[in-house]
């Protein structure tokens, strides 16, 4: 029996512990006012994420909104808050513009955690900062040329005809998931490019590399929160060897990796893929040429090339396929054009014929606009900052989010936003639309390196789906669409169901 001193002495602790919390949250809450940037009233501990924490609304509905709100305010700048961690929101497209470019010196680093000891895939160029980013960027630009991109190209339209195989089969037994099948395809073509490797996960879904793949981005409870905790105190997470991602997928690529490297070291098997030619950078005989790489760089970009190139490409083609099956008129003139420029260049996809289909990049610009990868977009403030015309200074370190979601439905810059209409971007239209309106992959000096590699994957698979199959919404697709609450990737509830029919 606890003494009733006892019980009074722990109700005592505990109501002083939640009175310290409570004047924590409304300390760190005050922290935009103070700083003079208007802010919308957070909620103790959430912040403003609580639709998000408790799964009403996906991570883009909440930046939009708070974008939305505060443009309605007319404010050049904001202040967000994610529990009691403050995140800097341009506004402003001019100001957008100058953290991204113009002042990018100050902004420099994306807000992201690396721990190369403990989890050294995290070291890659996404995530790296100053000095290393620009010269790892600088090695690993040459690897997206036109001639690297041709290189690689035969990969992609083999697996483009082994994926119309697979759908002719699989529509006999009743709707495609649209995700499912575009991640198996890009599963393919990644792990074939970035590792040289033969997945097969579109012959077979639930190959080990699909899997391992795919839990990258299926994180836990606590591993969402372990993740939240490295970005707060990132130090503290590498002293205590936090992790960012699930080890067991990142044991599995780190061992295709190595296995891949050796084997092709030791036998001299050389293949014309981007593993090659992180390999030929790694191996380059000057190892004091900016040229070269370390086996670790090597390892952590191949990964950085699978999880964009698997995660980005695929959405954007799922999303794709829904706004086709949506909007019939566009997936007839989409077709037409496909067939027109194919049967000049032999009825064959080639490198050269896919900058002739147009309208197909103006499908994927304006699926891109409406389902953006990533709600926004992470920067650092490296170097102390007085935003021009007030007289706020952002403070290094501050977090920085560039709102993608809110600038691509902002109807200044695209009128009914919600409308999918691949003719605002037309060669006669797209020059309307305001520079750094449009950041589906970034802007500025760190603007995504794999962009053309996304674009080229993506369009030969939609070529290849839809000049051979008429595509409907299956029933089992909710609509509207709602984004999936527990992914920061775009992605729906229920997935995207297809009903494919045959053509010809």
């Amino acid at each position: 029996m606890f003494s009733s001193s006892l019980l009074l002495n722990i109700s005592t602790i505990l109501i002083a512990t939640f009175i310290l919390i409570i004047v924590f949250f409304k300390r760190k809450h005050k922290y935009w006012k103070n700083l003079g940037v208007e802010s919308v009233e957070p909620s103790i501990p959430f912040g403003n994420v609580k639709d998000n924490v408790m799964r009403v609304k996906s991570p883009a509905e909440v930046f939009r909104e708070f974008y939305e709100t505060m443009k309605a305010r007319k404010v050049v700048h904001a202040g967000f808050y994610s529990f009691f961690l403050p995140l800097y929101m341009p506004i402003d497209l001019s100001l957008v513009k100058q953290i991204m470019q113009t002042d990018f010196a100050h902004f420099t680093d994306h807000n992201a955690y690396v721990n190369e000891k403990d989890d050294p895939l995290t070291a890659h160029l996404f995530s790296l900062t100053g000095q290393r980013w620009k010269t790892l960027r600088a090695k690993l630009t040459p690897t997206f040329t036109s001639g690297k991109m041709k290189m690689m190209f035969p990969i992609i339209v083999d697996t483009g005809k082994e994926l119309v195989k697979v759908l002719e089969e699989e529509c006999q037994k009743g709707p495609i998931e649209a995700k499912d099948i575009c991640a198996r395809y890009t599963t393919d073509i990644i792990g074939n490019c970035a590792f040289g490797i033969e997945c097969n996960s579109l012959k077979d879904p639930k190959t080990e590399f699909r899997i391992k793949g795919a839990r990258l981005f299926d994180m836990t409870t606590l591993e969402v929160l372990s993740n939240f905790f490295s970005f707060v105190l990132p130090n503290v997470a590498r002293f205590l060897g936090v992790r960012l991602l699930p080890k067991e997928a990142t044991d599995f690529f780190w061992n295709i990796i190595k296995e891949n490297t050796e084997y092709r070291e030791k036998n001299g098997f050389r293949r014309n893929d981007a593993f090659q030619l992180l390999l030929d950078m790694k191996n380059n005989e000057d190892q004091d040429s900016d040229a070269s790489l370390t086996y670790n760089e090597l390892a952590a970009q191949a990964f950085i090339f699978f999880v964009g190139g698997f995660e980005t490409s695929s959405s954007m083609m799922s999303f794709v396929l829904l706004e086709l099956s949506l909007n019939e008129d566009v997936q007839d003139r989409l077709r037409d054009e496909i067939n027109a420029v194919m049967k000049r260049y032999n009825n064959e996809i080639t490198y050269e014929s896919l900058a002739d289909m147009k309208y197909l990049e103006m499908v994927m610009n304006e699926t891109l606009r409406k389902y953006p990868p990533l709600p926004a977009l992470p920067r650092e403030c490296t170097k102390e900052y007085k935003v021009p015309n007030t007289d706020v200074v952002i403070p290094v370190g501050q977090a920085v989010f560039i709102p993608i979601q809110g600038i691509h439905y902002d109807p200044e810059y695209y009128p009914d936003p919600e409308k999918f209409d691949p003719m605002r971007f037309s060669d006669e239209n797209r020059s309307k639309i305001p520079q750094f309106a449009f950041l589906p992959f970034g802007e500025g000096p760190r603007i995504c390196l794999g962009m053309r590699f996304a674009f080229m994957q993506g369009k030969v698979g939609l070529i290849s789906i839809v000049r051979n199959f008429k595509i409907t919404i299956n029933p089992k697709t909710e609509i509207p669409v709602k984004l999936d609450p527990t992914k920061f990737f775009a992605g729906t509830r229920g997935g995207i169901w297809m009903d494919l029919e045959r053509i010809g």
